[in-house]
């Protein structure tokens, strides 16, 4: 029989029987984790699988089927003798040679003797005798012709063995077999067979650990089949891959300017780099720095793309370009999609290209929660990003050049991220550009060099060309430090500090409209700032009757309302159905799928808004959408009133867009007055202008003396206050209100008049 031999190393375990120390084999016990034992056994289960045996868990027991099979073949018999077994194996196992079945009958038989001396009876030591023969015929067949040869055959245990298992293995090691033995739970179960260890031997394992949480021969086999299917995704590897920023010295322009060839020496690498500057390190001259290393850059004949703000998001032509399938994982989707990149000028850099598409995905698929769409919506992304830039940064390429990527403002998606990965997978620098500080950069990379600075400068255009370069004297940035100190949390507003703002209707009481009316807004309760946008406090409210029954104070409130800058709606409606709309005949290419096409509206000749600042323009646009997804006017979503919405607040009056303009949003807001005595129910358009102005930040107020319906009767639901202020009266003359006095006895008057009647001095 062979013996089991003593070994130094586990990766004795590979060598052929001939090169080992001591001729034999080893069969041993794994019980404790290290990163070297991990390695082995993902060795060793390899070549098990391809040249011997792996069992997971236990050898299943014979069934039926097994049992009848070997009764049919060889019949009820058992002796227990030495030529008895071999004349079993040659008619069993018939393709084992001579030796093989001397070695495998010699070890069985000394198995089944140690069971004989412990009291088991014939009948015991024949069904122990079947349990091996079928065994060796279903699990380990493959293998015994093969035992006595130079390479040993390799069978692979995990879990803790029976005491039957334990004879087999046995039987198999002397009869020229490598086993391992890979214990989870340590060795209590073994010891309890084999306390002398006197059938195999444990290993010691240097600086040894439990094994960790789920780590099994399965856990190996599936890592494994996953490199194996990241390996197909990715394709050959490049001949040369990125050396990001070890290179580098530390100046960065200068380290950027440095010609490719110059980087390193080593052919297998393209050298890039991969850099954040926060902040500025002297206002005054940063502007020029930029300046000059894009001169420089050019000059150099480097390829250059600069993005601004944010990556422009993907057309609906770019995103449709994007040839797609149907795929059943993430993986074959990677696969699939990488057959976009195409640069049919170089072959070397399509594979590149492809690569570091497939290396970026991969990592993406490891992220929580990850699924085939929302991957699918990433990688499409990354290629209408990658296909609209790539004739700009590869341009003429050549292995010995390196293009120039600059984003001035930050990272500002996981979608922008993902390309700026992409990016450091080719050869390209990566220059991220932050000089205002208050601005955040989401990207993260473990490769990524950064700079801070103390100073922060704002900056929304890189200056490229020597026309669009604006440098700030001292003064100029001084002025801006000193602007910072005072508008921001202060309570101080400049002129026009914030473009945009979120209305907050007040409900008040009557009294108080007189009193907030041409109260700034920045003074009105619930007035706040967030960032950068303002939330004013305004009026919308109808007044219904007449307090008292006094009209000629009643409408001498009204005229104390008439401000400078109220519109008031009295004998006409501002706009009447009837009323030529140039824009209303467009109205209905403007809105798809619930959002306003504000390019095409911009565009379009009928278009009445372009002499707006552009900054109102978006404004009344924002206001214009949030009208159509609150829908709060009937018919919105049903008949197409929505189209009419468009029309109309496209085609405001004159009055009312200067009055837009010129509305800063910390200071007194622009009015509306509507006046209506008669039954004459308010123009669909003049609700929804009404309705406009509220979310633009207008106080809009209705006076109806008669306390009709008038603008309700549009409206979804109730979006404005109503006061009852007194008697209904009807068929009021509005009167010229040039001639109507506005001396009364104002509130003030009236309590401070009581207070001194009542023994009070003021």
């Amino acid at each position: 029989m062979v013996v089991s031999k003593k070994l130094q190393q586990l990766n004795e375990y590979f060598l052929k029987i001939s090169d080992r120390a001591e001729k034999g084999v080893y069969f041993y016990r794994i019980n404790g984790y290290s990163p070297e034992v991990e390695q082995f056994i993902a060795r060793y289960y390899e070549t098990a699988r391809l040249h011997g045996v792996v069992i997971e868990g236990k050898i299943p027991n014979p069934e039926d089927r097994h049992l009848a099979f070997y009764q049919d073949m060889m019949g009820g018999d058992f002796t227990m003798s030495l030529s008895f077994l071999q004349a079993g194996l040659a008619k069993w196992l018939p393709r084992m040679g001579v030796l093989q079945r001397g070695k495998v009958a010699e070890s069985m038989y000394g198995c089944l003797e140690q069971l004989q001396q412990q009291g088991k009876n014939e009948n015991m030591l024949r069904n122990a005798y079947i349990k091996f023969m079928c065994w060796l015929y279903y699990k380990f067949e493959r293998i015994v012709n093969q035992l006595g040869g130079n390479e040993a055959p390799k069978i692979l245990y995990e879990g803790t063995v029976s005491t039957y298992e334990l004879m087999m293995l046995s039987i198999l090691s002397h009869a020229g077999c490598d086993i391992v033995l890979l214990q989870y739970e340590g060795d209590a179960g073994y010891r309890k067979l084999d306390p002398d260890s006197t059938e195999s031997k444990e290993y010691p394992v240097a600086g040894a650990t439990g094994f960790p949480a789920g780590f099994s021969v399965r856990q190996l086999r599936e890592r494994k089949m996953e490199e194996e299917q990241q390996q197909r995704r990715l394709g050959p590897e490049p001949a040369r891959k990125p050396c990001t920023n070890a290179w580098m010295k530390g100046n960065v322009f200068e380290d950027l300017l440095l010609p490719a060839n110059l980087r390193g020496e080593d052919e297998n690498f393209f050298y890039n780099c991969l850099v954040r500057i926060v902040g500025v390190e002297d206002k005054l001259t940063y502007a020029n720095e930029l300046f000059q290393l894009h001169l420089k850059l050019e000059n150099s004949g480097r390829n250059i793309v600069i993005v601004e703000g944010q990556i422009p998001t993907p057309t609906v032509e770019e995103i449709g370009a994007v040839r797609r399938g149907n795929y059943a994982d993430m993986g074959q989707m990677i696969t699939g999609l990488s057959s976009n990149l195409v640069h049919a000028a170089n072959l070397e850099l399509e594979r590149l290209m492809r690569y570091a598409f497939a290396v970026v995905l991969t990592e993406e698929v490891k992220k929580p929660g990850m699924n085939v769409n929302r991957l699918m919506n990433k990688a499409v992304y990354l290629l209408c990003w990658i296909k609209r830039y790539q004739s700009i940064l590869f341009a003429n390429w050549k292995e010995s050049q390196v293009a120039c990527f600059i984003y001035l403002g930050g990272c500002k998606s996981e979608n922008e991220s993902l390309f700026l990965h992409y990016l450091v997978n080719l050869p390209v620098d990566v220059l991220l550009l932050v000089p205002d500080r208050n601005q955040t950069c989401c990207f993260t990379d473990s490769m990524l060099f950064e700079k801070k600075y103390g100073d922060s400068l704002c900056m929304e255009h890189f200056p490229s060309q020597a026309g669009n370069i604006q440098m700030g004297t001292a003064a100029y940035h001084a002025e801006r430090e000193l602007d910072s100190m005072l508008y921001q949390d202060s309570g101080i507003y400049r002129d026009r500090q914030f473009d945009k703002a979120n209305t907050i209707p007040l409900q008040t009481m009557y009294e108080e409209i007189s009193i907030l009316w041409d109260q700034e807004l920045k003074y009105r309760p619930n007035f706040s700032t967030n960032g950068d946008t303002v939330n004013m406090p305004v009026l919308f409210a109808k007044v219904s009757g007449v307090k008292d029954a006094d009209v000629g104070t009643y409408w001498s409130t009204i005229k104390s309302l008439i401000t400078e800058n109220a519109t008031v709606v009295a004998e006409r409606p501002l706009v009447n159905s009837n009323d030529y709309n140039p824009i209303k005949g467009a109205a209905t290419s403007f809105y798809k799928n619930g959002r306003l096409q504000r390019t095409l509206i911009k565009s379009h000749p009928a278009y009445e808004y372009s002499f707006l600042r552009e900054e109102t323009q978006d404004y009344i646009l924002d206001k214009l959408q949030l009208m159509l997804e609150q829908k709060r006017i009937k018919g919105m979503g049903q008949n197409g009133t929505e189209y009419t919405v468009i029309g109309t607040i496209l085609h405001l009056p004159q009055d009312l867009l200067r009055k837009i303009q010129q509305f800063d949003f910390t200071k007194k807001n622009p009015k509306l007055l509507y006046i209506n005595t008669t039954e004459r129910i308010i123009t669909l358009e003049d609700a929804i202008i009404c309705a406009f102005l509220h979310l633009i930040g207008f106080d809009v107020v209705f006076f109806v003396p008669n306390g009709y319906q008038t603008v309700e009767n549009h409206y979804t639901e109730k979006i404005m206050e109503e006061y009852q202020i007194g008697d209904y009266m009807y068929d009021l003359v509005i009167p010229d209100f040039h001639k109507v006095s506005t001396t009364r006895q104002s509130w003030r008057e009236k309590i401070f008049k009581r207070g001194s009647r009542n023994g009070f001095r003021f």
